[in-house]
């Protein structure tokens, strides 16, 4: 495969892609998985009144997701440093969309959460390696904004769900929201299908190394301290994202509102997570991803704060609005900083495990609420343990974390702008931006 301006084309010429075509295929991807994460916060809150579930019950519907995520994001990450990228995507697609399907048939509790641990392990191996692929795809000075403008597919996906769900499950029923949001990841398999792989891929050293290799080489000492940073972090920022956003329709029940207004609040809460993304795409080229990620947590853990002891519906949605803002704005960066540590032989490893880490945070955020919630603790309490979890990444990256932005070439001529991209990836240059 060679690459002409932007237009990727393989070794036989029969096929040539531009990078928008593998951005746009790579954020439909992303479309459908936040699709199925929306969903299945506003399903549980659906079926905790339809099967009479407990909210310790409640909890398991998010966490055995999370834990199918924690190890696809093993395997898969392993698996794309070994076969390639494209390959990996479209079998993770496969797999959460078939099960996404199967599990609208289920008829119990048990049944249903054993299709969101498939479910899972598709979702879990899709994400880290797609922003894998599209960091690998751009030079270094614009890999942070592409990658967090990836990211910005998933508030996409988010507003859809919450579309479904406040339009079309009181309708339909819950069991439509899982079969709409089946069907458009066969798209993406069917877009995805020839697609090549990234550059750094095909020119690296093609003498593969073990997995296991791999994952040792993350604890090096070049990458040990970015390693133990990025778990950290990945740990603090998933355990609240998942605590708090998959429990938000139910916690809206709770606190009053029917069914179809909770729902209805929640899509004007996620309005924001957009512009969330957009504006740290900007700022991580302009001042960095450090101070963007210190910056929208510590601003996210203010909104925790004000959404957890808010006592009018004004302050509710405004404090959650505010919460969507900041906090996606912090995953999408988030994802940008863990692809810029590694090189391009262990990148989709580091990307996967930093992601595993995180998946652990997951699993035990959807949990501890629907415990704390039957254990009477106050909405002031659980939100203040966001609070405290928001906080405590912001200082390890304080601590722990370097600034990996790569300023753009100050001058760009014909010369100097093919040996200011010619880089240790030989990452090629694209007119996408």
């Amino acid at each position: 495969m060679r690459e002409r301006r932007g237009i990727f084309v393989n070794s036989d010429n029969t096929k040539s892609v531009s990078f928008r075509k593998i951005f746009v295929v790579a954020g439909l991807s992303w479309v459908f998985d936040a699709m199925d994460v929306g969903i299945i916060s506003f399903i549980a809150a659906a079926l905790i009144g339809e099967w009479n579930l407990t909210p310790q019950e409640a909890g398991w519907i998010g966490s055995v997701n999370a834990i199918g995520m924690l190890i696809g994001a093993i395997v898969a990450g392993s698996l794309a440093d070994r076969i390639g990228r494209n390959k990996v995507l479209m079998y993770t697609v496969l797999l959460f969309s078939v099960m996404s399907g199967l599990a609208a048939l289920s008829t119990t509790l048990a049944v249903f959460l054993v299709f969101r641990f498939f479910i899972g392990l598709g979702l879990g191996g899709e994400l880290p390696v797609a922003s894998t692929l599209v960091s690998e795809h751009v030079p270094a000075h614009k890999r942070g904004r592409m990658v967090v403008l990836l990211e910005s597919f998933w508030a996409v996906g988010w507003i859809l769900s919450a579309v479904i769900a406040y339009f079309i499950m009181p309708i339909w029923g819950w069991r439509s929201a899982l079969i709409i949001g089946a069907l458009p990841a066969i798209l993406a398999i069917y877009m995805r299908w020839g697609l090549p792989d990234s550059p750094a891929f095909h020119k690296r050293d093609k003498q593969k190394t073990s997995v296991w290799k791999n994952m040792k080489s993350l604890w090096a000492p070049k990458y040990a301290r970015s390693t133990a940073m990025l778990w950290i972090l990945w740990l603090f920022v998933m355990f609240s994202y998942h605590g708090m956003f998959l429990w938000l329709p139910s916690m809206m029940v709770m606190k009053g509102f029917t069914l179809i207004k909770s729902f209805g609040y929640v899509l004007l809460m996620t309005l924001t997570q957009l512009p969330g993304f957009f504006s740290a795409a900007w700022l991580v080229e302009k001042v960095g991803r450090k101070f963007v990620l210190i910056t929208y947590l510590i601003f996210a853990a203010v909104s925790a704060f004000f959404f957890g002891t808010a006592d009018s519906l004004s302050v509710l949605i405004a404090s959650g609005m505010a919460l969507s803002f900041f906090y996606l704005g912090v995953t999408g960066t988030t994802y940008a900083y863990t692809t810029d540590h590694y090189e391009s032989d262990i990148r989709a490893t580091g990307a996967g495990m930093a992601n595993a880490a995180g998946r652990v945070g997951a699993i035990a955020g959807p949990l501890v609420v629907g415990y704390m919630i039957a254990a009477n603790v106050s909405f002031t309490a659980i939100f203040g343990m966001f609070f405290a979890a928001c906080m405590l990444a912001a200082l390890n990256v304080l601590i722990l974390g370097k600034e990996t932005r790569v300023p753009a070439p100050v001058l760009e001529t014909p010369e100097t702008e093919e040996e200011g991209n010619q880089e240790k990836e030989n990452v090629p240059v694209n007119n996408f931006m």
